[in-house]
């Protein structure tokens, strides 16, 4: 199975640098990376450049000018351009554990999606982290995390668990699958049948939104959160709009209300004509 990664960034090249280099240390090497660049200014498209020499995978950068946040809309243009059949999504202050696409890729079902989980840092360990710790598996082990700044947590238990007490608590959780932008994986051709993700959408519940649509099309999610992880690098969030949150809102009530599984600004524009 062929396997397109879709890592989102803007304007963080520090970050994104570990997060490739992540991408790099997979025990999973038959995929694509496509970095979905929300219009951030020269060093990103540096950095990239620069690293595509030394990164044992493919890599396109797919870019558009700065208009506001318009995330969904380079979502979109990443999966029109996207060669695999299945599609895998993280943003790009998220770094990989080393198994995780194995995980995804052996949970994969026909008409399914695959919902991650994901550990918050603080920004000491955030920044403590270097090139060496990503590819030799220290920036994700426990460990390492909490003897560099991160306090206990249950989310920091999970990176020290097996895969057979993290199956289990997989089965066992009554937290419902969403679909996680900094987490997910799901066939082309479902995101496509919905037609990927809504472009009105801003920050706030845009990626719950497109699994909202998956569910109603009967595209179920299960869950890895205890399986396949991430580890999240701090920043801020200039990016929030309380009225952008607001339409997001309804529009995602709209979907609930009305079982809608397609979006009528989405993927059909990058694909060149209705799905």
């Amino acid at each position: 199975m062929r396997l397109s990664v879709i890592v989102t960034t803007y304007n963080n090249p520090h970050w994104l640098a570990k997060v490739l280099w992540g991408f790099a240390a997979q025990t999973v090497t038959d995929f694509e990376l496509l970095v979905a660049d929300d219009g951030s200014d020269a060093p990103t498209a540096e950095l990239i450049e620069r690293m595509r020499a030394e990164l044992p995978y493919a890599v396109r950068h797919v870019w558009h000018p700065k208009a506001g946040f318009r995330k969904c809309t380079i979502l979109n243009a990443a999966i029109a351009k996207a060669e695999g059949a299945y599609c895998f999504f993280t943003d790009g202050d998220c770094i990989p554990r080393a198994d995780l696409l194995a995980v995804h890729v052996a949970a994969a079902r026909p008409g399914r999606f695959g919902s991650g989980g994901y550990l918050k840092l603080p920004m000491a360990t955030s920044e403590a982290i270097t090139r060496e710790d990503v590819l030799e598996g220290r920036a994700t082990d426990a460990r390492w995390l909490r003897a560099h700044g991160t306090p206990w947590s249950r989310r920091l238990q999970r990176l020290a668990w097996g895969p057979t007490m993290a199956t289990v608590l997989d089965r066992l959780t009554p937290t419902g699958a969403t679909f996680n932008g900094h987490n997910a994986a799901v066939w082309r051709e479902d995101l496509i049948r919905v037609n990927g993700f809504d472009e009105r959408l801003e920050w706030g519940g845009l990626d719950r939104e497109l699994g909202e649509r998956l569910e109603n099309a009967g595209v179920r999610g299960y869950q890895l959160r205890h399986r396949a992880l991430v580890v999240h690098l701090d920043h801020g969030r200039g990016y929030k709009r309380p009225e952008a949150i607001a339409r997001n809102r309804a529009i995602r009530d709209e979907v609930a209300a009305k079982r809608l599984t397609r979006t009528p600004e989405g993927l059909d524009r990058h694909l060149g004509g209705p799905a």
